[in-house]
């Protein structure tokens, strides 16, 4: 007889007792050259994030000259008074570290990310690149080669494309906001070294500016490095640009960028509505989530899962600019794409969704999943020191208080159904919606026209 093998289980692991978690605090403080500093002790992590915020914000552009915040940026890391581009990028890769750089509407940023131990070598590299940046006329020559190179890209890809439209159409001709944010072939074509120069001495200086740091600083003497780094960066002082107020114009309307032969129909559906200063911006997170954030959406749950008309759509809200004068606003907006056959019930589908939350509104059910996965998933978002940073760049950029995000998640999470439902149903009126398709004319115009939604207008893609 065959004697049966036995096995001997390990006793299953069982979960040790969850520990509060919240937003980590920064410390706040000043060099002597008028630089803000935020820091944050991140214990563990050994990657250091380093975030610098310039006040060069894209409507402080030179007329003509769209774009050039971007190249400047760009530029800072092709070279210094010490080191060509060449060198400036060795030196970086033996720290370990890269140097990100980009320009937005709220200003020009720069993101850091090195080993601590090489945190002395990285931040003096990242001085030098603020102090005294070469801005090359051969390196500006060709970051401006490169940028028209992407251009026509960009102008190919239906969501930036769809994008581009919409900013177009949501504001006045005269508001930097109507433009892309790197400029058109036109704008970008003009720019060189000196007009880049020129912008740099204009905007960039402490004064103006913040640096964020975040990771594990243990037995690093902080001041002292700052000091001896972006410390030694001089300038004449200033005081912060005013920012014009946002004005848009959200009649409803729809536009068609015509893609002759296209087999998808790209969306995109916006205005403008309240920023973080507005107390509504908890409530319409959460009712923005529920309407389009994850798989299990409304909007994911008809055209997806029921109807098969699309991979997903996503609704969100971005912050253009924010100021706790009023004058700041957020794009809110509906994107994805949807086979060209199905643009017109895609499109009567999404609005019926829309009504149907103005008329019956959410659930508890949602809302609860939806603050669950928000406010629950928080300490997984915030794990690494970058993640870190960034979001403490944007509440300076934002001009929000140092724990408006530890706040947020304790409004999320008491933020009930009504208030949710009123939020989204506010930032989404079907009446008040700018809705841009890129696909084929021929074959979408006349199904869109016959929803009501708004009227529509066809234009030439580039």
């Amino acid at each position: 007889m065959t004697e049966l093998a036995t096995m001997d289980f390990h006793p299953q692991p069982r979960p040790g007792t969850a520990r509060p978690w919240a937003f980590p605090a920064p410390e706040r403080g000043a060099l002597d050259n008028g630089l803000t500093v935020l820091r944050c002790h991140r214990p563990g992590q050994q990657v250091v994030a380093v975030e610098v915020l310039l006040d060069a914000p894209l409507d402080a552009e030179p007329a003509g000259l769209d774009g050039v915040a971007t190249i400047m940026a760009r530029a800072f890391s092709e070279g210094t008074d010490k080191h060509s581009a060449e060198e400036f990028a060795a030196e970086l890769e033996r720290c370990g570290a890269t140097l990100d750089s980009h320009a937005d509407h709220p200003g020009v940023r720069l993101s850091l990310e090195v080993p601590v131990s090489r945190l002395p070598r990285a931040l003096g590299l990242l001085a030098d690149a603020l102090r005294s940046p070469a801005f090359d006329a051969g390196e500006v020559e060709r970051l401006v080669r490169n940028r028209l190179d992407e251009i026509p890209h960009e102008t190919a890809n239906p969501a930036r494309r769809a994008a581009k439209e919409l900013s177009k159409e949501l504001f006045p001709a005269s508001s930097r906001m109507s433009r892309p944010r790197q400029g058109t072939e036109e704008t970008v074509a003009h720019i060189d070294a000196a007009a880049v120069r020129a912008f740099y001495e204009r905007h960039v200086r402490p004064s103006t500016a913040t640096a964020v740091v975040v990771g594990d600083l243990t037995g690093v003497d902080l001041d002292a490095l700052l000091g001896e780094t972006l410390g030694a960066w001089t300038a004449a002082p200033a005081k912060p640009r005013p920012a014009p107020p946002v004005t848009a114009d959200d009649s409803g309307r729809v536009v068609i960028v015509d893609r002759p032969g296209a087999v998808q129909t790209q969306l995109l559906i916006g205005r403008v509505g309240a920023d973080r200063h507005d107390r509504v911006w908890p409530a319409q997170v959460l009712g923005t989530y529920c309407l389009g954030g994850t798989l299990t959406s409304r909007l994911d749950r008809v055209l997806r899962e029921e109807k098969g008309y699309t991979y997903g759509v996503r609704a969100f809200g971005q912050v253009l600019r924010s100021a706790p004068d009023g004058t700041g606003a957020a794009m809110l907006a509906i994107s994805g794409s949807v086979d060209t056959p199905n643009t017109g019930p895609a499109l009567d589908d999404l609005w019926k969704v829309l009504r149907t939350l103005a008329a019956e509104g959410l659930t508890d059910a949602e809302r609860d999943v939806a603050v669950q996965n928000l406010v629950g998933v928080a300490p997984l978002k915030f794990e690494t020191a970058a993640a870190v940073a960034s979001t403490l760049a944007d509440q300076v950029e934002q001009h929000l208080p140092d724990d408006y995000q530890s706040t947020l998640y304790q409004k999320l999470a008491e933020t009930g159904t009504v208030e949710a439902t009123a939020a989204v149903v506010n930032a989404f009126p079907v009446d008040r919606l700018v809705t841009v398709l890129v696909g084929d004319a021929a074959q979408i115009e006349e199904p869109v026209k016959a929803l009501g939604i708004g009227e529509v207008r066809v234009v030439r893609a580039e």
